[in-house]
């Protein structure tokens, strides 16, 4: 993958803490949230209510302006689907 800003453009609740992410290049994954709501604020991430509340801001999923992650990480975490 080459040096190109990476987005988010489209999020949708797949299960679990789970969810279906569509990227600026077109790729669509899978990104399960569950390793990266041990620690911190992102701990808020365990209640499924709050889970699905995200949103997408210009650049990535985010959560009531407190929780989001650089779109390149999601990406990078994230299994390819078709």
């Amino acid at each position: 993958m080459n040096n190109e800003v990476l987005t988010v453009i489209a999020a949708e609740y797949a299960h679990g803490h789970t969810l279906r992410l569509t990227f600026s290049n077109g790729e669509v994954r899978l990104v399960d949230f569950t390793p990266l709501m041990q620690k911190g604020i992102c701990t808020k991430l365990q209640d499924l209510d709050y889970f699905k509340s995200f949103t997408l801001d210009p650049f990535t999923v985010d959560w009531n302006d407190e929780i989001g992650f650089a779109p390149r990480y999601l990406y990078e975490h994230g299994t390819a689907i078709n």
